[in-house]
């Protein structure tokens, strides 16, 4: 008889192949068939339902942060925020905001945190998009203190610009190909700046960036 640990292995490597070698529709029914989320969302797991609604689904959860920890999440199966369709997730945040006014009000809370672990380096255990609600009252003995890291002028200029190059290319206001960065060369001689164009209505601009960072 096969050693049990060598036959796991053996296991494991056998799903590792079969998912890599899954198209992208292949996948997602496969995690969805076998997410738990996804189950309660379609009523084959039970849960103690707080909101419900066609396209969402809050519940509390078992292991609590704080008494009225509540779980929302989509019913169709979606992993991390970026997969959602722009609508759900729309629908998603205003329906959170919802149930923290609820909560607030039901359990005499003080505050809410409203977190969302999107990837496992962020703490995502669930393969399902989870929007978690905590209701907090004083000394209840959480912390969520996120620390004070310490940077350099240049860095925050030179993160400001790649953020806001990029949101530039989301949003459609300028091409892919444009937010490579330019080198000079030595011998160019500097010229007048170009005239600055006037800012349309809703425009994401980097000047406006750096003059926050620079305050």
């Amino acid at each position: 008889m096969a050693d049990p640990s060598a036959e796991d292995l053996a296991k494991a490597e056998e799903l590792k192949k079969k998912l890599e070698s899954m198209t992208p529709e292949q996948l997602r029914e496969f995690q969805k068939k076998n997410c738990i989320f996804c189950q309660i969302g379609s009523g084959k797991v039970n849960a103690k339902k707080v909101y419900e609604d066609e396209d969402v689904l809050g519940i509390l959860d078992i292991n609590p942060a704080n008494p009225g920890h509540v779980l929302l999440m989509p019913k169709e199966h979606h992993m991390i925020l970026p997969q959602l369709p722009d609508e759900l997730r729309e629908h998603i945040f205003i329906v959170a905001k919802k149930i923290s006014n609820d909560l607030l009000k039901a359990l005499d809370a003080r505050g809410t945190n409203i977190i969302v672990m999107n990837g496992p380096v962020a703490g995502q255990r669930a393969q399902h998009f989870i929007a978690h609600i905590i209701p907090r009252k004083e000394g209840d003995g959480l912390s969520f203190t996120l620390p004070s890291a310490k940077m350099s002028e240049m860095e925050k200029i030179e993160i400001a610009s790649a953020v806001g190059d990029r949101l530039h290319v989301l949003l459609g206001l300028k091409k892919e190909e444009e937010e490579k960065p330019r080198k000079k060369a030595a011998s160019e001689t500097p010229k007048t700046p170009p005239k600055k164009e006037s800012k349309k209505p809703g425009k994401v601009d980097l000047d406006d960036i750096l003059k926050v960072l620079h305050g």
